[in-house]
């Protein structure tokens, strides 16, 4: 009997894993869906940016991983942006002096939308902070990654390049 709380909590926790596994692949492949990108300079569109290949990031200011990934989507912008590649970043504070203390201490090269009601995360099943999802130059989604990890940097950079090269070659 005693052994029956510490199964049921294995089988917890592999039942989200899967759960996060399947909502973030799920997406995979087929259209993105435009969301509405309420930024400092204006309202846009995600499908203002079609034609290019977008590493579309939500985030949050308490989110730990946020911190690491942020120095790592300023380079990508910096080395790809004139190749078609843009990152977009959603905050999900409700509180925007956090979102903004965030960014003052973690200056974004990038565009940043702010979504305090939760909307775009919603449509995107986001299950957790930072979630990022790659769309290629037809707005297609193409993957998905829960979490940002350090140590698959180079994986995620060999995804953009790969979807650099497909808009490159498609033109």
């Amino acid at each position: 009997m005693r052994q029956l709380p510490r199964i049921a909590r294995r089988l917890s926790v592999s039942l989200a894993l899967c759960a996060t596994l399947l909502t973030t692949g799920a997406m995979a492949n087929q259209p993105a869906p435009d969301v509405p990108l309420a930024m400092a300079d204006g309202q846009h569109q995600l499908a203002d940016y079609r034609g290019k290949v977008v590493y579309l990031d939500f985030w949050a200011s308490w989110c730990k991983p946020c911190q690491r990934s942020f120095p790592w989507m300023n380079a990508m912008q910096n080395k790809y942006a004139d190749r078609g590649f843009t990152v977009i970043a959603i905050n999900v504070d409700t509180e925007r002096e956090l979102a903004d203390a965030f960014l003052a201490a973690m200056p974004a090269e990038f565009p940043v939308a702010f979504d305090p009601q939760g909307n775009a995360p919603a449509l995107y099943r986001v299950p957790g902070m930072p979630t990022s999802y790659l769309i290629d130059h037809t707005g297609q989604l193409r993957l998905a990654h829960q979490g940002f990890h350090v140590p698959k940097q180079a994986q995620y950079e060999q995804e953009i390049v790969a979807l650099i090269e497909e808009m490159e070659s498609s033109k």
